[in-house]
């Protein structure tokens, strides 16, 4: 299942650019501007040293300051553009170039409590793997290495609110668990590799735009477009990552939209199948469990 969750979203990612694009074209110039304008606030009169504002050595308080808002301002367009995004595909929806209201407060609501939920579900495993490692080193520091993922893998299960909450589905995090049932492992493994995808794209980005300045003519100008653009590529590149990713697994639950995300009748039938396998098994160990208390 693992192979076909990867595949059917980088097939959605790779045959959907012009989809990204035609939908966040609005946003995009929005990110350029409101990073030419703050990259122009910090910029010195030396110039940057490395590709952008964003990746600048943080020199004073109020610089670290501006470039938070800075990141949670290119966050906030992030989250616009991926709604779009998973809008046009789902639904095919055509909303006006620049949407900001309940949708888009749903979703990044969602989006904090993964992360907190992320976060919390690491505290019990480091626990337990401390504990561990203190009577059997080996596994406790296998437990502790692999905390991460597993966190990952319940962060993943519970996703399917974001594409969920994009295209106005009252999908709720219980839910969401009970329908991801036996395919969190696959999302847990296909989250990783798409990280990866995405964190490469990115250093390629970034090198391309160092590299920029022996290819183009030299100009006073470019160093701050340059600084502009590489926040704006960047947050384009977790969007159709992670979007395509997230709008896959909502496929794999919601059946009426399977077609639309390019998954075959036999991917969501495995999907069920594997799903309804999971069920099973934890029913017996219910079952057996409660057997026992009986005892």
């Amino acid at each position: 299942m693992f192979i076909t969750v990867l595949e059917r979203s980088f097939s959605l990612a790779q045959h959907n650019v012009g989809t990204l694009l035609k939908t966040g074209w609005a946003y995009i110039l929005l990110l350029i501007a409101l990073n030419f304008a703050i990259g122009g606030t910090l910029m010195p009169e030396s110039g940057f040293k490395t590709v952008s504002y964003m990746t600048e050595p943080v020199a004073e308080a109020d610089e670290g300051a501006l470039r938070a808002l800075a990141a949670i301002a290119n966050l906030l367009v992030g989250f616009s553009i991926a709604i779009a995004y998973v809008r046009r595909i789902l639904i095919e929806a055509n909303d006006f170039p620049i949407v900001f209201g309940k949708r888009t407060i749903r979703v990044i609501l969602n989006q904090i409590i993964l992360g907190l939920i992320g976060m919390l579900s690491l505290i019990p495993l480091v626990i337990v793997a401390s504990l561990l490692a203190a009577v059997t080193a080996g596994f406790g520091l296998l437990l502790l290495f692999l905390a991460p993922f597993i966190a990952l893998m319940v962060v993943q299960r519970l996703s399917v609110v974001l594409p969920a909450a994009a295209v106005d589905d009252p999908l709720t995090l219980k839910e969401s668990w009970r329908a991801t049932s036996g395919l969190g492992w696959a999302m847990a493994f296909a989250a990783l590799v798409m990280s990866l995808l995405a964190g490469f794209l990115i250093a390629m980005w970034g090198l391309l735009l160092s590299i920029s300045d022996g290819l183009l003519p030299a100009s006073e100008l470019w160093p701050q477009i340059r600084s502009a653009i590489f926040p704006m590529g960047t947050m384009l590149i977790f969007v159709w990552i992670f979007a395509s990713l997230h709008a896959t697994f909502y496929g794999l639950i919601r059946e009426r939209f399977a077609e639309k995300l390019g998954l075959k009748t036999e991917d969501y039938t495995m999907a069920d199948e594997i799903k309804s396998a999971a069920r099973a098994k934890a029913r017996k160990a219910l079952a057996g469990a409660n057997r026992m208390d009986r005892r």
